[in-house]
């Protein structure tokens, strides 16, 4: 990816006129045009590793896979999140890992561990970059150094079990990758994320990812049979069985562990034949809480599609689901909902049929196919906008949570409110837009985007809506994150999401699997 911005450089994004129009009169952007800026002109912190652990580390890998050059030290300097990317557009210096190490076995990783354990330098595990909340920053705490592990060598399909749908990946295969190898023998993951062009099996299991085909074939950790960990305490191996009493899952502890716990290298997951049919339809409903109580039914009725989606007003008059024309002419009025399903023809058509029902008679109208076959069309692209917009003068980052059907309304509420207030007092008001992306039996997500018109300090800007935004969630009884994961972001607030009791539990675990603590140190663990 670009150092500084989303995803390939030839996909970069120009805004529309019906944007710059939107931005200009709805949120007083004054629209500007940023120059671009050579990676070379960023100015690093120096590297802090010495000449002899830089041998020592080479004598690990290889010399070709250890490096401290710039562009390598810089494209690992963090994620992707708007504030990554504000610190990325900066004139000063900025932190970076000190060196990169590119492991391509097993062993390697276990030596390199134990090299760094024994000098005082941290390992911050990397693999695909798209942390959107400060998981990947370099943070040195006590030691000497910060050293990136990237898993991009462990790329392969090591296995595929047909009989019992299993597929064994490496965790540095990205998304794209896992659906082209498993493609040629007829099975598909299912896992499509936002990050999914770029993202990775490992990263997939940190950060407990949660696709957009979450509906139909669960989270990852749904998917996850098993895992293969290196710690600096040893190797652990999970998943003999489907299903097992033998006490608690070990596996869940390292599931959205984010690097802190293990160098997740091998991940076993349940896979599904590729679908016979796929059936896109676009839905209208007069407003977001009739359109929210339809997706409850639906789950309630298990008429359940493989994806299933559904826009506040503000974000059904952008038309930011679809992407075809933000922001110049709206699929439809009140709310849209998105509905995808597949799986064999008979039973794609079962589904559909049983699933139409429940919308219409729960106050839904079909729009037909076209406006699910414009979200298909775009729905990895959304970074590449907010990339134009930030160029352009426009703050823009997403923020997501989850709660029980009851408390839906009062969440969004709160969450709405908080950010309008906070921006709105430092002289922006903003767009708050919502939808619900992922369901389940007992509540749904909801997942906000926020535009408005950058200030002079547009990191402390986002930081402050961030943090009212963030206790906004806890106070009405919201998780600090759904899919997301903590990373630094969402740090401050993991003790009330996890209790006094929690973090001690997750404490006890750390100082178990890495006595040193040099596993990416200052994350997840208050």
């Amino acid at each position: 990816m670009k150092w500084d911005a989303w995803g390939a450089p030839e996909k970069s994004k120009t805004l529309s006129d019906g944007i710059e129009g939107l931005l200009q009169q709805a949120l007083g952007v004054k629209i500007r045009q940023m120059p671009e800026r050579l990676a070379e002109e960023v100015v690093l912190a120096p590297s802090a590793v010495s000449e002899g652990q830089l041998a020592g580390l080479a004598a690990i890998v290889g010399e070709q896979f250890c490096s401290t050059a710039h562009n390598d030290r810089l494209l690992r300097a963090g994620g992707k999140s708007t504030l990554d990317m504000l610190r990325r557009r900066s004139t000063e210096q900025q932190n970076a890992p000190d060196v990169v190490v590119v492991p391509g076995t097993e062993d390697e990783i276990t030596e390199i561990l134990m090299y760094c354990a024994d000098n005082s330098i941290a390992v911050v595990p990397f693999s695909g970059g798209t942390s959107a909340v400060g998981g990947l920053d370099p943070v040195r705490d006590r030691f000497d150094a910060v050293l990136s592990l990237d898993m991009r060598r462990f790329d392969s399909l090591i296995d595929l079990d047909a009989d019992s749908g299993i597929a064994t990946l490496g965790a540095g295969l990205p998304g794209p990758r896992v659906e082209e190898l498993l493609g040629t023998a007829g099975f598909s993951l299912g896992h499509f994320p936002q990050s999914f062009m770029f993202a990775t099996i490992g990263g997939f299991a940190a950060t407990r990812s949660s696709g957009q085909a979450s509906a139909g074939y669960g989270r990852f950790e749904d998917m996850v049979q098993g895992l293969r960990v290196i710690t600096p305490a040893g190797t652990l191996d999970t998943g003999r069985a489907p299903a097992s009493a033998a006490g608690p899952d070990l596996g869940e502890l390292f599931v959205g562990s984010e690097g802190t716990f293990g160098v997740i290298t091998q991940v076993r997951v349940q896979v599904h034949p590729l679908p016979e049919a796929v059936v896109r339809e676009g839905w209208r409903f007069p407003d977001f809480e009739t359109g929210a109580a339809a997706l409850r039914a639906l789950r309630r009725a298990g008429a359940v599609p493989t994806v299933l989606r559904l826009s506040d007003e503000a974000e059904t008059g952008v038309n930011l689901a679809t992407h075809d024309k933000i922001g110049e002419e709206a699929v439809t009025g009140g709310c849209l909902a998105i509905t995808t399903f597949e799986g064999t023809t008979e039973h794609t058509a079962q589904r559909v049929a049983e699933a139409r029902a429940v919308l219409e008679a729960n106050g839904a109208t079909s729009l037909g196919e076209e406006p699910g076959q414009g979200w298909e069309h775009g729905r990895f692209d959304a970074p590449y906008l907010r990339d134009a917009l930030l160029d352009a003068g426009a703050l823009v980052e997403t923020l997501e949570t989850a709660t029980t059907w009851s408390n839906i309304a009062t969440l969004r509420a709160a969450i709405t409110k908080a950010l309008t207030e906070s921006l709105s007092a430092q002289g922006t008001p903003p767009l708050v837009l919502c939808h619900i992306s992922h369901t389940y039996a007992t509540g749904a997500s909801l997942y906000f985007t926020i535009v408005c018109a950058q200030n002079d300090d547009p990191i402390d800007q986002w930081s402050r809506a961030k943090a009212a935004a963030g206790d906004a969630i806890t106070a009405a009884g919201g998780t600090i994150t759904h899919h997301h994961a903590v990373g630094l972001d969402h740090l401050p607030w993991m003790r009330d999401e996890v209790g006094d009791l929690g973090v001690t539990v997750l404490r006890a675990v750390k100082n178990a699997v890495d006595p040193a603590g040099i596993l990416n140190p200052g994350k997840l663990i208050p």
